[in-house]
């Protein structure tokens, strides 16, 4: 191609800015127009050198890297990936993702020069995929703590809920949970497209917020009414029955097409109640999953195109007639609940 993807790197540790551009540049496609050491002199220089997405730290002096994403986002909008080892931190993966970053990506071990290129293709896929979002549909989520109490002995739920994204999803999820009616006879399960290094911090935190409990998807776990189960895309998760008779987890190994492989099988243990719903993201995941809930009797949601920020995976579904309703984001919540109570 003869245009490059132009990227400005944020990072305080000049060591680092040389290894992610080394990184970055050694795909032809990519061109690093600058660095900044803090986000005060990137913010700058974003204005200057109108980057198309920048890598961004987040422990930072002068202005670390939320302060940044702020003001970012309000005086010189761009696509940001985060690329931090602060991922331990859920108040930081958290508001960084609630703030509305493309991506947050964990830095390698010690965070040194040699380890990063461990992790160089997600980062220049992460590059690549992030010029191409709609980023005027990138917002952040107001949120405020919950106030909820959690059942003691909540039961199995009547219907699972089961949502799936990729790319830029956590932002578009948090806003979802926030909304969602709680004291619903359902459970929600969800795979994101996070690291599995961020997910622990990130459902920590986001717990304090939603309005059902939040909690990780685990191997064996039995399926709770009023939770939503959370787990990385990078692994395959399926619904199964106990050896009791309960709807629980099996987390498996990685697969091609892991929300299919959720969706069919929600299908195959929920039938009739179950829901499948599509948010923003890459690739054309979910679809034939969506076709087998369907096929056992439940319902299908997808958000629309135009409220993406990526739109691929609801477009997919949507184009091979796998999709019951189309909904704009803020409605979201709205019409998995009017499907729940039918």
């Amino acid at each position: 191609m003869d245009k490059k993807y132009k990227v400005l790197v944020v990072d305080d540790a000049t060591f680092m800015t040389k290894a992610i551009s080394d990184l970055l540049e050694s795909d032809p496609e990519i061109e690093v127009i600058g660095v900044a050491r803090n986000g005060l002199e990137g913010l700058k220089k974003i204005k200057e050198l109108h980057p198309d997405v920048i890598t961004l730290d987040i422990d930072m002096p002068v202005m670390d890297g939320l302060q940044a994403i702020r003001h970012i986002m309000i005086e010189a909008p761009v696509p940001i990936v985060v690329l931090s080892s602060l991922f331990s931190d859920g108040s930081i993966t958290f508001e960084a993702l609630r703030l509305g970053v493309v991506d947050f990506v964990a830095k390698p071990s010690g965070a040194i020069s040699s380890d990063i290129h461990v992790a160089k293709q997600q980062i220049v896929d992460r590059i690549k995929l992030a010029t191409a979002v709609n980023f005027g549909n990138i917002r952040r989520v107001r949120v405020r703590k919950s106030g909820r109490t959690d059942p003691q002995n909540p039961g199995g739920p009547q219907s699972l809920v089961v949502i799936g994204t990729s790319l830029t999803g956590p932002n578009s999820f948090i806003r979802l949970m926030t909304r969602l009616e709680s004291g619903l006879s359902a459970a929600a399960v969800i795979l994101l497209e996070i690291s599995p290094k961020i997910l622990p911090a990130f459902v920590e935190k986001f717990n304090e917020f939603a309005s059902w409990k939040i909690a990780v998807a685990e191997d064996g776990k039995v399926i709770e009414q009023g939770v939503c189960y959370i787990q990385s895309n990078v692994l395959s998760v399926t619904v199964d029955f106990s050896e009791y008779g309960d709807p629980c987890f099996r987390i498996g190994e990685p697969t091609d097409k892991p929300l299919d492989t959720l969706f069919i099988s929600a299908a195959e243990t929920f039938r009739e109640k179950s829901v499948g719903v599509l948010l923003t993201g890459y690739g054309d995941d979910g679809s034939e999953g969506f076709a087998m809930i369907q096929k056992q009797g439940g319902k299908t949601i997808a958000q629309s195109v135009e409220s993406c920020v990526y739109p691929n995976l609801t477009d997919s579904a949507i184009k091979r007639n796998r999709v019951d309703m189309i909904v704009e984001e803020s409605r979201l919540a709205e019409a998995i609940v009017s499907l729940i109570k039918r």
